[in-house]
């Protein structure tokens, strides 16, 4: 019997999930947690083979949590479900450890395959999103100029990012204009838009 852990933050969403994957003769849902920071913990109570992770959620994304999990649960597959088939989230998701990265979308029969693909140790991606990401590339973002750029997007100043981060008002000024730069963008609230629709952020 395979054993998984559902992360989702959609009750609804959730239970259907669980409910039909719990039809499979060969799965068992052992745990089902509505944020990304309760994923490691749980996961080390119930200890199940693989992890189905949300990436929106509240909390940690599911990304994040991927990354923490397959440190604290190496035996643990994780696969990354996603209603937003972004090829940055794709290449993320793959660095953090993912075993597969599927949309939504699919029938529940595939996400069934791919849990059982997935612990046999095979990698599953969503073949689109795959192609996708191989077009647009990677993401041309440092780590540090994401972090300003994502503290920026909802409408902060420079001078509460500066606060929020620790980073003088300078600074944070030379890390937007190198991420509206390399995001061809005219100024940071584009730059977070597309940043954001490409999943870099």
């Amino acid at each position: 019997m395979i054993r998984v852990l559902l992360a989702e933050d959609q009750g609804m969403m959730r239970g259907a999930l669980a409910a039909l994957l719990d039809l499979e003769p060969d799965l068992e849902v052992v745990a089902q947690v509505p944020s990304g920071d309760q994923v490691v913990a749980t996961a080390l109570e119930a200890r199940p083979d693989v992890a189905l992770l949300d990436i929106e959620m509240p909390g940690l994304d599911g990304i994040a949590a991927a990354a923490e999990l397959r440190t604290a649960l190496p035996g643990c597959k994780v696969l990354i479900l996603t209603t937003f088939g972004r090829p940055g989230y794709l290449r993320r998701a793959m660095e953090a450890g993912a075993s597969g990265f599927l949309v939504k979308d699919g029938p529940v029969e595939q996400l069934a395959e791919v849990i059982r693909r997935a612990v046999e140790g095979e990698r599953v991606i969503d073949p689109g999103l795959a192609a996708a990401a191989l077009s647009a590339g990677p993401n041309p973002l440092s780590p540090r100029e994401r972090d300003v750029l994502a503290a920026a997007a909802g409408g902060a100043t420079v001078a509460e990012v500066a606060g929020s981060l620790f980073l003088s008002e300078g600074t944070v000024r030379n890390y937007l204009s190198a991420a509206i730069q390399k995001t061809g963008a005219r100024n940071r609230i584009e730059a977070a838009r597309i940043a954001e629709r490409n999943g870099w952020l």
